[in-house]
């Protein structure tokens, strides 16, 4: 099943059933994507009307918690890596992961909004959506509570985190909201999922021009099963709880840092990663973060060329 929250004028918008081409959709009389999480009893859907992407909001407008992770380690060596930093063993074993905002976020189609000295980036993920998850959860409970899979694009204001982080106390200014696929689609309609995992590439187009390609399937340290149970060891996790990969990121098959698509690598799935690159290779930084009238597009395909998810589209516009 795909499920779409279209706007309606309420903060929680209304839940529509979407068919597997995205061509139509019917919605759900008198529901929210929260109550069917919840149990909610689900009346039979309307009748057939045409899908159209614009009118979705993320499928969760808002939601209890979001908790993002940094499952792709590969980044975060990179990280470590461009400033000349060690890196602690530990990351290889026990998850990054931060509290998120999560009372309101953007629609798939909405602006990114900010100063062109915020250093504002996107950072191409796979997210899920759980269950009920009681505290203290194993691998295996924590892979029975997934329900959804979507995309999210996870805004960073680059030049506010060095800051922000130095005070000790974790993201807030810099980690404005973020933004999810049109859909959110259960695990067992997607062919590259694996339990833990969601195998295909995740692409993203920065004005038009290819950015980055990279297997979400490949180079994930800890699968969604550990970045859950990871949550609960000290708390219960409520239904509607999102989960993010944070940034998706590969190696070259030698173990190098990636390559950008133009130079037939994968590329990247945030601008930082490239200037991270640019650096480790040139000493330096090339490639500017984004500023107003700058276009990001965030999509999924199966093999057959059909968006598994819709797109994330959105236009960068200077804060007024």
């Amino acid at each position: 099943m795909r499920y779409a929250t279209l706007d309606d004028g309420t903060p929680d918008g209304r839940l529509a059933v979407v068919s597997d081409d995205l061509a139509t959709c019917r919605m759900v009389p008198g529901m929210t994507l929260q109550a069917m999480l919840d149990g909610a009893a689900m009346p039979a859907p309307g009748p057939e009307e045409p899908f159209y992407p614009a009118r979705c909001l993320s499928p969760l407008p808002r939601a209890y918690q979001f908790l993002d992770g940094s499952a792709y380690v590969n980044h975060v060596a990179l990280v470590r890596r461009a400033r000349g930093a060690e890196m602690p063993e530990s990351f290889w074993h026990d998850p990054l992961m931060y509290q998120g905002g999560s009372d309101g976020f953007l629609a798939p189609t909405a602006p990114i909004r900010g100063a062109p000295d915020w250093g504002m980036d996107f950072e191409a993920e796979v997210a899920v959506i759980t269950g009920a998850v009681p505290m203290g959860a194993g691998a295996e409970e924590a892979r029975a509570a997934i329900r959804l899979v979507m995309l999210c694009n996870d805004i960073s204001l680059r030049a506010l985190i060095p800051d922000e982080l130095a005070k000790g106390f974790g993201f807030v200014q810099s980690k404005p909201a973020c933004a999810f696929s049109p859909l959110a689609v259960a695990p067992r309609a997607l062919p590259g999922w694996d339990g833990g995992r969601l195998h295909g590439t995740l692409c993203v187009d920065l004005n038009g021009r290819p950015f980055g390609r990279a297997d979400a399937g490949v180079d994930m340290t800890f699968d969604f099963p550990a970045l859950i149970a990871h949550a609960a060891r000290t708390r219960a996790l409520a239904a509607g709880t999102i989960v993010g990969s944070g940034t998706v990121s590969n190696r070259d098959g030698d173990g190098s840092p990636g390559r950008p698509v133009a130079e037939g690598g994968r590329g990247y799935s945030c601008i930082a990663e490239q200037r991270m690159v640019e650096t480790i290779r040139t000493g330096a930084a090339r490639t500017a973060f984004l500023g107003p009238g700058d276009r990001v597009r965030i999509w999924m395909e199966d093999d057959g060329g059909r968006s598994l998810f819709g797109a994330i589209e959105q236009n960068v516009e200077a804060l007024t």
